[in-house]
């Protein structure tokens, strides 16, 4: 895989004017309360990010996980949170895959050697397969962009002297009650996002969990004043327990409306969904038809997250996010249209003569 195609992320699919199932944020912006609490420090933009209002942003992250301040590193959203990686000095990173495809890029980028592991066809680890070397290991939990969620002992059983086992925790507040999560695990570094849940891509919020020796480890490259006020006002607020209440009930809706645009999708002949628990799904098209069926539908108007640029996925791999049910009716009927063109004649050249070649359209 070309290297560059791992800084492609569903918003380069995503433009203007498309239907969006590409990018996986719920919703356009934050609810009204969220915006009226950034807004309300907008009259201190003049000044610098203070000390008083970044510990007051640790603290509301440690209230809600059950941490302690100096654990906790509020960050620029996750994607601050992987380009600090390199800064750990890894001598080999392990990255589990398909996953999140920022992490390597990262390391890549900065000349830490990379190992990718691989996960079985069902997207679940495979027992022994980190190389025992590698000193730093990344997995997302629930990954993306397959759904799985790993079982937490599972992951935890990635730890070993002298490693830092990260966890890419973005979408684990969209999955009802947070099973799995290793947020409370005082030896294991965690990222969290606030871009998916509150629509807050725009403003770039997230934090870090993990041994307070780690996150100054973390933390030493970077600049003065790496985290906005609004930014910080949006993590003290959204770990609120009437925000975290709000979420856990956002992430039962969002199971709802998952299995439902799963069993709508299911039903396009030459659709296979694969499971998974998070706000998105992940499907497989028939061979070789994944890039014309996503050709059609963004000339249908509607963008999806091509899964190409995943390590272990081809192009007939497509993720899209979980939306309300119109929206999934639009997708389905073209999906349906784009896989039925598929499997009418097509042509090929063939000893000078023109062949006709039927498709199946069916899954593989």
């Amino acid at each position: 895989m070309d290297h560059a195609a791992l800084r492609h992320h569903g918003d380069l699919d995503a433009e203007p004017g498309l239907l969006d199932f590409a990018v996986n944020v719920q919703g356009s912006g934050p609810p009204p309360w969220l915006r009226e609490r950034i807004a309300a420090v907008l009259d201190d933009l003049g000044r610098y990010p203070g000390a008083v209002h970044d510990r007051a942003a640790r603290e509301a992250v440690a209230r809600r996980h059950g941490r302690r301040p100096d654990e906790v590193l509020v960050l620029a959203g996750s994607a601050e949170g992987f380009a600090l990686l390199p800064g750990l000095r890894p001598r080999l990173a392990a990255v589990l895959h398909p996953g999140f495809t920022e992490p390597e890029a990262a390391l890549r980028d900065a000349g830490v050697p990379v190992v990718r592991v691989f996960t079985d066809g069902a997207g679940r680890l495979l027992p022994g397969s980190v190389p025992p070397d590698a000193d730093l290991v990344v997995i997302g939990n629930p990954t993306n962009p397959t759904g799985v969620l790993h079982p937490a002992a599972e992951v935890r059983a990635l730890r070993a002297p002298g490693r830092v086992l990260l966890v890419d925790e973005a979408f684990a507040d969209a999955v009802p009650g947070e099973p799995e999560t290793l947020a409370g695990d005082a030896d294991v570094l965690v990222f969290r996002s606030l871009t998916k849940t509150w629509a807050l891509a725009g403003l770039r919020a997230g934090y870090a969990l993990g041994p307070p020796e780690l996150l100054a480890r973390l933390a030493r490259p970077r600049p003065p004043w790496p985290v906005s006020t609004p930014a910080l006002e949006a993590v003290i607020a959204c770990c609120e327990p009437a925000a975290v209440a709000e979420a856990a009930e956002s992430a039962r809706r969002l199971a709802v409306l998952r299995a439902e645009q799963a069993a709508a999708l299911a039903a396009v002949d030459g659709v296979t969904v694969l499971p998974g628990v998070a706000p998105y799904l992940l499907l497989r098209l028939p061979d070789g038809h994944g890039e014309r069926v996503r050709a059609e539908l963004r000339a249908a108007g509607i963008a999806v997250r091509r899964g190409d640029t995943f390590p272990g996925l081809d192009a007939d791999h497509i993720r899209v996010a979980v939306r309300p049910a119109a929206q999934v009716a639009r997708l389905s009927e073209a999906l349906a249209v784009a896989l039925a063109d598929c499997s009418k004649a097509t042509f090929t050249q063939r000893d000078g003569v023109k062949v006709a070649m039927l498709h199946s359209g069916g899954a593989s």
